[in-house]
């Protein structure tokens, strides 16, 4: 760590324009941290250095953590920023997932990482979550540091449940795949999103906890912004209630792609250019993954020129040196 010793006859303000801040963005600080005028330059060059060095969060990035979260100057450096990182270190987390961590979340320094370690680990373990991919969990989506077990974890693993969802087997898998579904609201976001799946969209039953253990960060998209207008796009495209059903239940992100880049090109491609049934995709809805123009024109193209027709599934689910060698373009090795 630096010596302090040249940094403490400075004032804390001079300090801060020599890291880069302007007159702006240290007012604003201090109104953040009300202790910061007081603080001593040295004390804070100290912080400073060791979240650059040690740490390695870079310098950008750091001034980054610093104006967002000015209280990080004041933290002492030996009783609780090292102890904090040598905790998450203990998580087989790396050193650069740590510095990502806290610029993600710079109030992940002031819990206490010891203190809630050890009860988070026993309540993800029942879920089947191992430590390590805890520690992915905290260095992915770090605000987990911060919830309370049985204010907010355990009532969404009680949501999940209710919709069908394995505790023990499938619901540590989706928390994997999504940390960031935790974060949300249940009555505001999760409960609205699954109500809409259930209701608009038909999804009942298996298909629902289908959907929602292969694409949980459905739950987490806005029901008016994103999955309405979607679902409409869809009606007006000619798809009946129940093709929409198996459209979402085949490939749930549908219902979040862009409809001006995506959906609607790829449809009127579809039946336009291809001369196919709009029905076609619902055997295969995983069409609305494919490229328009690497993918998609490319391959019916090609199956023009050499007039040979087969079905979605059988131009789309390989990749180029297969339908290469399907469609006798090279010879099979």
């Amino acid at each position: 760590m630096a010596s302090v010793g040249g940094d403490a006859k400075k004032s804390l303000t001079q300090w801060l324009r020599e890291k880069g801040f302007d007159e702006e963005a240290i007012g604003r600080m201090s109104k953040r941290c009300r202790n910061l005028p007081n603080l001593d330059a040295g004390e804070a060059s100290g912080v400073w250095d060791y979240l650059l060095n040690d740490v390695k969060i870079e310098q950008r990035k750091l001034r980054y953590v610093v104006t967002k979260c000015p209280k990080v100057l004041t933290m002492s450096v030996n009783d609780k920023l090292v102890p904090t990182v040598q905790c998450l270190t203990t998580l087989q987390a790396k050193p650069g997932e740590i510095a990502q961590a806290i610029v993600k979340f710079p109030p992940i320094l002031f819990h206490s990482v010891e203190e809630k370690l050890c009860p988070l680990l026993a309540f993800f373990q029942t879920l089947a979550i191992s430590e390590k991919q805890l520690a992915k969990l905290l260095m992915v989506n770090p605000r987990l540091i911060s919830y309370s077990i049985q204010a907010k974890f355990s009532q969404t693993v009680d949501f999940l449940v209710g919709l069908g969802i394995d505790r023990e087997v499938m619901i540590g898998k989706i928390l994997t795949k999504e940390p960031y579904i935790m974060g949300y609201s249940i009555d505001k976001r999760l409960r609205p999103t699954a109500e809409f799946l259930k209701s608009a969209v038909g999804l009942q039953g298996s298909y629902l906890q289908r959907v929602i253990m292969n694409f949980p960060s459905i739950l987490s998209r806005d029901v008016d912004k994103t999955l309405r207008p979607n679902l409409v796009f869809l009606q007006s495209a000619g798809f009946s209630k129940d093709q929409i059903m198996k459209l979402v239940a085949g490939y749930p992100p549908v219902l979040i792609k862009s409809i001006k880049h995506c959906l609607e090109p790829r449809v009127k491609f579809l039946v336009e250019e291809m001369g196919r049934d709009k029905g076609e995709v619902v055997d295969y809805p995983q069409f609305f993954h494919h490229g328009l123009k690497r993918s998609l024109e490319y391959r019916h193209k090609i199956l023009k020129q050499m007039n040979s027709r087969c079905s979605l599934s059988e131009m789309l689910d390989c990749n180029q040196k297969k339908f290469a060698m399907k469609f006798g373009l090279i010879p099979v090795a």
